[in-house]
């Protein structure tokens, strides 16, 4: 496999590319090149681009991590085109959901998660801190435990903690532990999370919940990687990697005071942005299907469903505020729902209808899409006093980046008169 830009492709390009006399009026200036031989045959493809610079790493890297499907793909094309049937149907049967080479519990081929395993490959097997972020659902915890997977740590333990499900009053404890009667209640010695760890990797989840006070703890064992039991003056070293998550703007919390600036750069070292579902929509099928098949398994049932070519155009139209998780829960519910061999429709979540904005009526007295997510919008704005960003704002109420919210609200023309009281 190799990249030819500018000169190297014109020097090489007579003669030896594939068709190349015949690319001359095209004015083309790079290309990909991709050589596959097997005992099955030869494959040569050669992609072609008008700018000088066309190709880089990252598209070899992706070619890479694709070449064996696209090889299997053009054989069974072939097999077919020459009468081959039997290999056709084979070939047509549905295969289990195999994940992404390398990562476990990964799935899909999109650009957009590719660049991000290609982050995560790149920076699993160093010590530095890394900052996942990415809205509710997408998946996380199985970044970090993969990035834990693929780093020489892999076989010590991975502790996750979840920072916005322990009460504030005992997150010291659950971090760094505690002595015996340290507290009312703390009725036995208990080691805290991140010793737990030592040695392994600790993935510190929503850490944006983390209150302020635990937040100056938690930087003084990023800083020095000790820390004291609560009600021991005992100083305790832990060798630990450590792997943060939010789906909150840190920069927008450390601005607004609930986040400290210090602790914000010792785990912004390496960050690594997860995209929404709605912005890889091309590995829902992969997904879906992959949770139809998990769940035919977990409530045993012999085999899972064919999605048809309609319900998969509902799973790609559809914006998927919930991501991923939302994605697993709707194939559950699909799965439980149909008894046939094939999914002919699904029954996708319904926005809360509202009064709050008067319908243009339709012909069959239905509202449109726009017409629900605009009642939706302004009910949330008219609950949270017209905010829209900040603490309690109707953004983060939404789950949506307060950029986004804005933006559908002037698409929606939802003016500041129809929900800020005056």
């Amino acid at each position: 496999m190799s990249i030819l830009n500018g000169g190297a492709f014109h020097s090489f390009q007579a003669g030896r590319i594939p068709g190349g006399g015949l690319l001359a009026p095209y004015r083309l200036n790079s290309s990909l090149q991709l050589l596959n031989k097997t005992s099955e045959g030869t494959l040569q493809l050669a992609f072609f681009n008008r700018n000088e610079n066309g190709f880089d790493h990252s598209h070899k890297t992706l070619l890479c991590k694709n070449e064996k499907f696209v090889f299997r793909l053009f054989n069974t094309l072939s097999l077919a085109y020459n009468g081959d049937s039997k290999t056709l149907r084979r070939a047509s049967r549905i295969q289990p959901v195999k994940s992404v080479p390398k990562f476990e519990g990964i799935y899909g081929n999109s650009a957009a998660l590719l660049h991000v395993l290609d982050n995560v490959e790149m920076v699993a097997d160093t010590p530095v801190t890394v900052l996942i972020l990415g809205e509710s659902g997408t998946g996380k915890e199985k970044i970090a435990h993969n990035i834990h997977l693929l780093s020489s740590r892999r076989d010590a333990p991975f502790i996750t903690v979840n920072c916005a499900a322990i009460p504030a009053d005992l997150i010291e404890s659950e971090l760094f532990g505690h002595e015996k009667g340290a507290f009312t209640g703390a009725i036995e010695k208990r080691i805290g999370k991140f010793e737990a760890a030592n040695g392994g990797t600790i993935f510190l989840d929503e850490i944006g919940e983390l209150p302020l006070e635990s937040q100056v703890k938690l930087l003084r064992v990023l800083q020095e990687k000790q820390f004291e039991h609560i009600g021991s003056s005992k100083t305790i070293k832990v060798d630990v990697r450590i792997v943060a998550a939010t789906n909150r703007n840190l920069e927008k919390e450390v601005g607004e005071g609930r986040f400290r600036l210090d602790l914000f750069y010792r785990l912004n070292v390496y960050p690594i942005n997860l995209p929404p579902l709605r912005d890889r929509k091309e590995d829902i099928p992969v997904l879906a299907r992959y949770f139809l098949l998990k769940s035919a398994e977990e409530m045993g049932r012999l085999e899972a469903p064919e999605l048809s070519p309609a319900a998969l155009k509902q799973l790609s139209v559809y914006n998927w505020p919930g991501n991923i998780r939302e994605l697993n829960h709707l194939m559950e519910r699909t799965l439980i729902k149909t008894r046939g061999k094939i999914v002919e429709s699904i029954e996708m979540p319904a926005v809360k209808r509202t009064d709050s904005m008067p319908a243009t009526s339709t012909g069959d007295n239905r509202k449109t899409l726009e017409q629900i997510e605009a009642e939706h919008i302004l009910s949330v704005l008219k609950s949270c006093n017209g905010k829209v960003t900040g603490v309690g704002g109707a953004a983060e109420i939404l789950g949506l980046p307060p950029s986004t919210l804005t933006s559908r609200m002037k698409k929606l023309s939802i003016k500041k008169e129809l929900y800020h009281d005056r």
